[in-house]
């Protein structure tokens, strides 16, 4: 028998999430929380086989939960269940080593199906979410960001740039900023060479 313990803030939902894995004939749900805090004192002390969590809760995220119980319990199988699609949180999520994150507009036949895999040792990430993500990880480039970088690419230097396409020092260096904001990285030289790698230059 394979125990569940649920966190989401949402009652009527915590209720049905519940309601549904409970009539698995393999699982168990041995606990639930509507707050971030509670949840993780419960599943610490509980010791489910897994942790469907919520990422906005009161109290706690589920992100906050899941990185503070992957240093407790390196064997917790932890499932991420959100109404969000962001960059940020899914790779805060794989970060710390989910073993699912899916969307809640799912089926709940999916969810299902997830425990199953995740307990047979699979990792499962949201298809949809994925495709999203790496969409929007394309290029996150304006054009006049990207005709600065190519003219960094030829060796001009910042006051060169602005004099070329007739801007001004400074707006320039925000221009450059945001450059290295929207690719991650802190220099130009790695900015330009992921906007040469994928392409968008």
């Amino acid at each position: 028998m394979t125990s569940i313990y649920i966190a989401e803030d949402q009652e009527m939902l915590n209720s049905a999430l519940s309601a549904i894995l409970d009539l698995e004939d393999d699982f168990q749900i041995i606990g639930s929380a509507t707050d971030g805090q509670r949840a993780l004192q419960q599943i610490v002390a509980l010791k489910p086989d897994i942790a469907v969590l919520d990422i906005e809760m009161p109290q706690m995220t589920g992100l906050e939960i899941a990185k503070q119980l992957r240093d407790i319990e390196q064997n917790l199988k932890l499932i991420i269940l959100t109404t969000f699609a962001r960059k940020e949180y899914f790779e805060a999520a794989v970060n710390t080593n989910v073993n699912a994150y899916l969307l809640k507009d799912s089926p709940t036949d999916k969810l299902v199906k997830t425990i199953h895999q995740v307990l047979a040792g699979e990792t499962i990430f949201d298809p949809v979410l994925v495709s999203t993500i790496l969409s929007a990880a394309k290029n996150p480039l304006t054009n006049q960001e990207l005709k600065i970088l190519k003219e960094f690419s030829v060796g001009k230097s910042t006051q060169e740039i602005a004099d070329t396409i007739f801007l001004s020092y400074g707006t320039v260096r925000n221009y450059i900023s945001s450059i290295l904001s929207k690719t991650g990285t802190h220099s130009r030289i790695e900015a330009l060479n992921i906007a040469k790698k994928n392409n968008w230059i």
